[in-house]
């Protein structure tokens, strides 16, 4: 597995993103889908869906956690990053069993309280009094950063837990909820993996 933090150097943010569908269950797991920005191809390549400021306000536009113009900054883009590290971490500790590290909690409870937790009474001159949650425009990074912090956490204690697994085929890093046996997060990935091993053991019974 590649180190959490390398995904979005060097990165072109939109070639190839056609090559994988989704991962089973990044559509019913936000958070999921969020871990799965950061591609990893054959040949050395990456994809990150979050690589720049503008890939971050789409990819958040996308999900419905911002408006298509928010116009995010590096500074933003940087901090969705970030949560998503920290989740990809608390994925990969949990997917193997281990002890979650401190640090990954720390940055997820951070995200997660930043998220409103009450819609407050307030009044205008146009709609008068009404309610709404205390978090204005200027701060839909840290709402968005709540909600996927909120979901991964859904995710991680939930009854879908036990089938959260990273894939098996190599160079792949995307996580994804295994139904069976089920080692691969795509048709592509079990393919390469398949003719991987046909070749080692060809390679085994060759003559030296």
């Amino acid at each position: 597995m590649v180190a959490p933090g390398a995904y979005h150097e060097d990165v072109d943010d939109t070639a190839g993103t056609d090559l994988l569908p989704p991962a089973p269950g990044a559509e019913q797991y936000i958070a999921l889908a969020l871990a799965n920005t950061a591609i990893a191809l054959p040949g050395g390549q990456f994809i990150d869906l979050l690589g720049t400021p503008a890939g971050a306000t789409d990819w958040l536009a996308e999900q419905g956690l911002a408006p298509v113009d928010a116009g995010l900054q590096e500074m933003c883009a940087g901090l969705v990053r970030s949560l998503r590290e920290q989740v990809r971490v608390l994925f990969a500790s949990s997917s193997c069993s281990d002890p979650a590290p401190q640090s990954a909690l720390n940055a997820v409870n951070d995200a997660l309280s930043k998220a409103p937790t009450a819609e407050l009474l307030r009044w205008d001159p146009i709609q008068g009094l009404h309610r709404t949650a205390p978090h204005p425009i200027t701060q839909i990074v840290e709402h968005a950063l709540a909600t996927l912090a909120a979901n991964a956490a859904d995710l991680l204690t939930g009854p879908d837990a036990d089938r959260l697994t990273a894939c098996g085929s190599a160079p792949c890093t995307r996580f994804f909820l295994r139904n069976g046996r089920r080692q691969w997060c795509s048709v592509r990935c079990g393919d390469r993996a398949r003719a991987a091993r046909a070749y080692a053991r060809r390679s085994q019974h060759e003559p030296v």
